[in-house]
C-alpha cells in the first residue's frame, strides 16, 4: 500500500502581496494548498512543511528571523507537523527531509507551494531521483514573471512550462480537485 506525505514548500509571507517578493497567483495557490493540507490532516497523512530562510539579513526576501520568512497563516503548521528549514533551492539539500520521509516509510510525495520554476521543480526532481513517486498539484503552486535576455516571460507561461516539464518525466501533475478526489 502506498504511504503518502504532503510536502508544502515555501508558502511564506514574503511571497504574498504585502511581502518582499510577490508571486503571481500566490493567494489562490495558498487557498488550494490549504485544502490539500486539511485533507491530509483528516486522512492522517504525514505533513511536512518546508520553509526557506537565507543565511544573512541582507537577503532580498526570507531574511532570517523576519516575519516575511514565516509560514503564511493559510497553511501554518500545527503541533506535530515537521518543519524543514532550508537555505538552498532543493528542499533535500542539507536538510532532514529525506530522513523524515524514510523514517515514516513514505513512498509517495504530494508537492505544492512556491516557486514553480525553482523550489517546486527542484524538490520534485530530487524526490523522483530518490525513488519517491511524485505528484505535483499545479494549481497549489505559484511563480512570477521572469526576464531573460531583455524579454519577459509571464508567470503563467513560466508555470506552464515547468509543470509540463515535470509531467514529462518526473511527476504526475494534477489539479487540487483531482488530488482531493484521489484520482492519482
Amino acid at each position: 500500500m502506498t504511504k503518502r506525505a504532503l510536502v508544502v514548500v515555501d508558502i511564506q509571507n514574503d511571497y504574498f502581496p504585502a511581502g518582499k517578493w510577490t508571486l503571481s497567483g500566490m493567494d489562490a495557490a495558498a487557498d488550494n494548498a490549504a485544502l490539500l493540507l486539511d485533507n491530509a490532516r483528516k486522512s492522517g497523512e504525514l505533513v511536512v512543511h518546508v520553509r526557506h530562510e537565507f543565511p544573512t539579513a541582507d537577503a532580498p526576501f526570507f531574511a532570517p528571523g523576519s516575519e516575511g520568512a514565516q509560514i503564511h497563516k493559510k497553511v501554518r503548521n500545527i503541533e506535530g507537523e515537521h518543519v524543514v528549514v532550508k537555505q538552498h533551492i532543493n528542499s533535500f539539500r542539507n536538510t532532514d527531509l529525506a530522513e523524515v520521509l524514510d523514517k515514516n516509510d513514505i513512498d509517495e510525495v504530494v508537492v505544492c507551494g512556491a516557486m514553480s520554476h525553482m523550489c517546486i521543480d527542484a524538490v520534485s526532481r530530487a524526490a523522483n531521483d530518490f525513488g519517491y513517486n511524485v505528484i505535483v498539484v499545479h494549481d497549489a503552486c505559484a511563480t512570477r514573471d521572469l526576464e531573460f535576455n531583455g524579454k519577459t516571460t509571464a508567470a503563467a507561461d513560466v508555470h506552464n512550462a515547468y509543470m509540463s516539464a515535470l509531467q514529462f518525466g518526473y511527476a504526475t501533475v494534477v489539479s487540487t480537485q483531482e488530488a482531493l478526489a484521489n484520482k492519482v
